[in-house]
């Protein structure tokens, strides 16, 4: 034992003389290292930058306004007998919406028949007496001062029948109040007095206040088709308006207020003849056939103003716009199959497509699904439009990677 553990002490004095003396020296074998993996494609849908004819637009917000609204008023004080029209239906020019007692205009009416009918009576007497006293003067067998009395008498018979006419029309006009009637085509709206009640006449101060049941007011109509829609845009579109106008009608389409669902489609009437200094705005007019009735007054909708038609223009979908710290880019799929950004500028969006003024070529490629993903010189798979779930595109990726 004691001879194993001499030989163990001999051994590890020669190793540490060996290593002092750099006899021994310990080395690792060198790692080889291939060639470095090429990036896998990413994959992502990609579309091709049309060339196509597109309208030059201005948006607006606007509210929906009737072309002609009316409180229908008595013009005369009576026992409203009848309410003819359903609350929140359709009515025509002229159907009879209201009935007032007549009775008491309709005896005024009569009375003043029978006056023009006695004094027509009374002139053609006069007339007759004119005529022979005029034939008997011819002979001296009356005085000429009576001839004349007599002319003076039918002259005054005249000048009494045209009062009694005026007097006639009057009290028919004053009888044809008691039926109220709808001054156009509209719809009528909530019932402001009901059968039973005593109409007013209208009046000055009651004119001046306001359609609430003030005692003269039956309902209000509203004129629904067609319709107009009073919108504002930038004061700074006046003269560009101005030119559009000149060449001829301008169409206008109304949208929702999500932008969503198109209501209708109109035409420009009118761009007011002043600005708003304090928002720099301008109002404009539009007018809709609303056969549909999907415009209805008082509503908010937005509108699109057509100034001009742009040919041969460059569009790719909106998908493709990223904004980044440098402005507006997207990602253009070289031949290379390698994603590389552009700068690009844009004159406007319609719908789901953007107008392009500079920064690309038509019949480019570019991405609209998966640029989260990417950065210039990325390499790019595309994937089948059809399919567009093969492509994630969660909504941090909505401003793609910055350039």
């Amino acid at each position: 034992m004691a001879k194993r553990q001499a030989v163990r002490v001999a051994t590890l004095g020669a190793l540490t003389a060996l290593l002092a003396a750099g006899t021994i020296v310990y080395s690792r074998s060198p790692r080889v290292e291939g060639p470095p993996a090429a990036p896998q494609p990413i994959p992502v849908i990609a579309a091709k930058v049309r060339q196509q004819d597109v309208p030059i637009i201005l948006t607006g917000l606007g509210t929906v306004t009737a072309l002609n609204t009316a409180t229908i008023r008595s013009q005369v004080t009576g026992l409203l007998l009848s309410v003819n029209f359903q609350e929140g239906r359709s009515v025509k020019k002229g159907e009879p919406l209201a009935q007032i007692d007549p009775r008491i205009y309709q005896a005024q009416l009569d009375q003043a028949q029978a006056t023009l009918e006695r004094d027509q009576a009374h002139l053609k007497n006069a007339q007759l007496n004119l005529q022979r006293y005029t034939e008997l003067a011819k002979t001296d067998a009356v005085a000429r001062q009576q001839v004349d009395n007599q002319q003076a008498g039918v002259d005054q018979l005249i000048a009494q029948i045209k009062s009694d006419q005026a007097a006639l029309d009057n009290a028919r006009t004053q009888f044809s109040y008691t039926s109220l009637v709808a001054p156009f085509d509209g719809v009528a709206g909530i019932s402001l007095l009901d059968v039973g009640n005593i109409i007013h006449a209208t009046s000055s101060s009651a004119t001046a206040q306001s359609s609430g049941n003030d005692g003269n007011a039956l309902v209000v109509i509203t004129q629904i088709q067609p319709i107009s829609v009073i919108f504002i845009l930038a004061a700074a579109n006046i003269p560009e308006i101005q030119a559009a106008m000149a060449s001829g009608p301008l169409q206008t389409t109304a949208f929702s207020q999500d932008d969503k669902t198109q209501l209708d489609v109109g035409h420009l009437i009118a761009l007011n003849n002043q600005a708003d200094p304090g928002s720099g705005t301008v109002q404009l007019k539009a007018v809709f056939p609303n056969q549909q009735r999907k415009l209805w007054p008082g509503t908010f909708v937005n509108v699109r103003l057509v100034t001009s038609t742009l040919h041969d223009a460059l569009t790719v979908p909106l998908d493709a716009i990223q904004q980044g710290p440098q402005g507006i880019f997207v990602f253009v799929v070289g031949e290379d199959n390698r994603a590389t950004v552009r700068q690009v500028s844009i004159r406007q969006t319609f719908g789901a497509q953007a107008l392009i003024e500079k920064g690309l070529s038509a019949g480019e490629t570019v991405v609209v699904r998966g640029q989260y993903r990417l950065s210039s010189g990325t390499p790019v798979a595309l994937a089948d439009p059809g399919h567009p779930d093969a492509v994630p595109n969660p909504s941090t990726a909505s401003s793609g990677m910055l350039p």
